[in-house]
Formats: structure tokens, sequence, C-alpha cells
């Protein structure tokens, strides 16, 4: 090995702080002087004594409020479809082997919409908008 050819080390260390004078984070190591933040570890949401503001909002009670956690259908775009073979049977597992969707898909459900144009007669076996289904006709194909 020689002086020209080392390796380059890009990657940055931690900073390791309460280590003694010597290590340029001595003494207070950061953490300003007295109270409670330089002394325990508190946490994130303390409000110095104050009623914390998730205890201030009143309780979201009842069934079915978490809508953004409920799980949806993927949706995916009828121009996608035009990588089938004709008269192919559309349905999860066909989206998955050609690659249009991922696997996540089979938990969730799959959806065809109405963006884009279809060139190919298909037989779908999924729930489509109303766009779609027209679509999926006028090419020559059925919606099961």
């Amino acid at each position: 090995m020689e002086l020209s050819n080392l390796p380059k080390t890009t990657k940055k260390s931690l900073r390791r702080v309460g280590r003694g004078g010597g290590s340029g984070r001595g003494k207070t190591a950061g953490r300003g002087t007295k109270g409670q933040k330089a002394r325990g570890n508190i946490p994130l949401a303390f409000e110095g004594g104050a009623l914390p503001l998730v205890k201030r909002l009143p309780f979201l009670r009842g069934k079915g409020r978490n809508k953004v956690f409920r799980p949806c259908p993927v949706a995916i775009n009828i121009s996608n479809l035009n990588k089938l073979p004709k008269k192919t049977s559309v349905d999860v597992d066909t989206l998955i082997k050609y690659g249009i969707v991922e696997d996540v898909a089979r938990k969730y459900g799959v959806k065809i919409i109405s963006n884009g144009d279809l060139a190919i007669p298909l037989l779908v076996k999924l729930p489509v908008s109303k766009g779609a289904r027209k679509k999926i006709e006028k090419a020559g194909g059925t919606v099961e």
C-alpha cells in the first residue's frame, strides 16, 4: 500500500460526547449549562410541566375514525394493461406476473381506472371504474 493508493474514507464517525476535556466536547458536552435538558433523558413532547398538547385535545371516539389508515386498493391506469397479451384473463396474479403491480396488491386489491387507452381485448376480473368499463368493452373485452 502506498500513500497515492490509499482508500478514500468518506464516512464520518459519530461525535462522542461526554468523553472528557481532550475530546473537544468536554465539561457540558454541548448541552449548555444546568436545567432539566442538560441532565436527564426527558420525553420529546415534554412541555415544561404544562398540560401536554395531546392531553389538551378532545378524544376522538367511535368506530372508523382513522380513515387515513384504512387500506384502499392499488389504482392502475387502463393504459398499463396494453402490456398483456390479447384475450388474457386479468386478475391480481396476472398483473403481478407481468410486473404491472407489486406483491402488496394481493393484500389491498386492485382497481382499474380509465386513464389512457386500451388497444387489446381482455377479460377483466377486477373492480373497474365506469370509464374504464366503457374503454374495455370498446376494445372488444369483457368485465366480470
